[in-house]
């Protein structure tokens, strides 16, 4: 099963393609999307959506994991990154992936076994189970997005992972 996994934002989005192969999760690609902050947010969800599609085409993943929100404070951030959640999820659908959504805590105790880890035992789990390369310098949402993606793979019924 191939899996893109996405933190959504619209300043900042992270991707990452994921595959579960011979019982191993393997990271196939990650990064993370900027867009111009002086740009409308009309502008901002069209590119990022441009880019999640490039990236779905290229890649060919058979399901997309993406963060549920939860936002306590600011509105505003909330309103636009639910903007692009739901943008990426019409992109998703519409080219046949199957979806899954996951909550911050979820994908914690995914990934460390604990729901309160922090952001650093988060990445320091991902480097150990992916093998990736600490020469490449990458951005909270790149690993939010993996792991979000690992997530998916670790959770998902084997029956749905034979697609």
């Amino acid at each position: 099963m191939r899996v893109i996994g996405i933190d959504p934002g619209y300043e900042r989005l992270g991707v990452a393609i994921l595959e579960k192969k011979g019982g191993k999760e393997i990271l196939l690609f990650s990064d993370c999307l900027q867009t111009d902050s002086k740009s409308p947010l009309s502008q901002r969800i069209f590119l990022l959506g441009q880019e999640v599609e490039n990236i779905i085409k290229k890649w060919q993943p058979d399901a997309l994991s993406i963060e549920k929100l939860f936002f306590t404070t600011n509105q505003k951030t909330a309103m636009g990154v639910s903007e692009v959640r739901g943008a990426i999820i019409y992109i998703a659908q519409k080219s046949n992936l199957k979806i899954f959504e996951y909550t911050p805590l979820q994908v914690k105790i995914a990934v460390t076994g604990y729901g309160k880890a922090e952001k650093s035992q988060v990445k320091s789990m991902l480097e150990k189970i992916l093998k990736i390369e600490s020469n490449k310098k990458r951005r909270d949402d790149e690993f939010d997005a993996m792991a979000i993606g690992l997530t998916c793979l670790v959770s998902t019924p084997p029956l749905l992972q034979k697609i």
